[in-house]
């Protein structure tokens, strides 16, 4: 049974998704005590539940405070979230690393193709000098995967990254630069170059280190000092077992088990999925994520993150919605 959920949420097409999350939802509804709590909390009746924007999203923020688990298993994996010292940080029950694995490799083999394809270099300081962090082990992997003798892992080996890029491009090898955005703007100011056959992919990530950016600066400034045409970008988090991106202008597409939907800041029972017939703006608010393979957790969460939502399906990320570490958690206390 478990197997035939999996294979149906990583084969869902567009005309599906909706009957299938909400099949997700009453199956995690009857399966996940902290969910089904906290929609009682909220006074929903799961009979009532019959459309996307009627499906509960739980705040992000149980995370850290509470296992968020559907079913009683002993997890394969545990991802924590980052944070500075004195923080309390977010953890993912992993039921079924596999389904994490099919989760990130199919997604990424949808936008960019396989992965035998491509040299991968992953360069994450202060995520791959921790355990628990799920972009390194999607990193870890997708190197693997890649089979390219010269894929690998940079922290702050920026000579060797800048000679090691140079001989790629010299070759025409289609390359990969995935990295947190402090190291990628590091790597950029120290070793600018002109790079003609290598996407530059940055993760988010300031960490403090130095002054916060709109994505607009951040991607002008990697573009002049790396030669790329744009930037590309990766949208997850410890939260999500997939991932959105961005191929250029910070507009993110996600996989087909994988949506975004608004809710509003003042009223956050209050979802829309699209836009309304020839409204031609994109909606705005503060983005709410579907995600199938988190089918062993929950896959409605409720982030804190203020977006638009574009009319096929497309959104963008503007930043964080104020007090978001707080707001939302007062509906349910264990």
């Amino acid at each position: 049974m478990e197997s035939e959920w999996i294979d149906k949420i990583f084969s869902v097409s567009p005309a599906g998704f909706e009957q299938l999350a909400l099949s997700v939802f009453r199956f995690q509804h009857g399966n996940n005590e902290l969910y089904r709590r906290y929609v009682q909390a909220l006074h929903v009746s799961p009979d009532q539940v019959d459309a996307l924007p009627k499906i509960p999203f739980l705040p992000i923020r149980f995370f850290k405070s509470h296992r968020v688990a559907t079913t009683a298993f002993n997890e394969e994996q545990v991802f924590e979230s980052s944070g500075t010292t004195g923080m309390v940080n977010s953890r993912h029950y992993v039921k079924h690393a596999a389904v994490y694995d099919r989760s990130f490799l199919t997604a990424f083999e949808q936008f960019y193709g396989p992965v035998t394809d491509w040299c991968i270099l992953a360069l994450l300081p202060a995520y791959a000098e921790r355990r628990g962090s799920s972009l390194t082990l999607m990193a870890e992997e997708l190197i693997r995967k890649s089979g390219h003798p010269q894929s690998g892992f940079f922290l702050y080996e920026h000579r060797q990254l800048h000679a090691l890029l140079t001989e790629l491009e010299q070759r025409g090898q289609k390359t990969l630069l995935l990295g947190v955005t402090f190291a990628l703007l590091d790597f950029a100011g120290s070793y600018p170059m002109q790079l003609r056959h290598t996407i530059v992919m940055e993760t988010g990530g300031m960490k403090g280190r130095r002054q916060e950016l709109t994505r607009p600066e951040l991607h002008t400034i990697l573009q002049q000092g790396l030669g790329v045409q744009s930037v590309h970008s990766e949208y997850g988090m410890t939260e999500l077992l997939s991932q959105a991106y961005s191929k250029a202008k910070g507009i993110y597409h996600g996989p087909a088990w994988m949506r975004v939907v608004l809710r509003e800041e003042e009223d956050p029972l209050r979802v829309r999925a699209h836009t309304a017939a020839g409204e031609e703006q994109p909606l705005s608010g503060v983005i709410n994520v579907i995600d199938l393979a988190n089918l062993y957790s929950c896959s409605f969460i409720a982030t804190d993150d203020l977006g638009k939502l574009y009319n096929d399906g497309g959104f963008e990320v503007l930043g964080r919605i104020d007090n978001s570490d707080v707001r939302g958690c007062s509906l349910l206390v264990v």
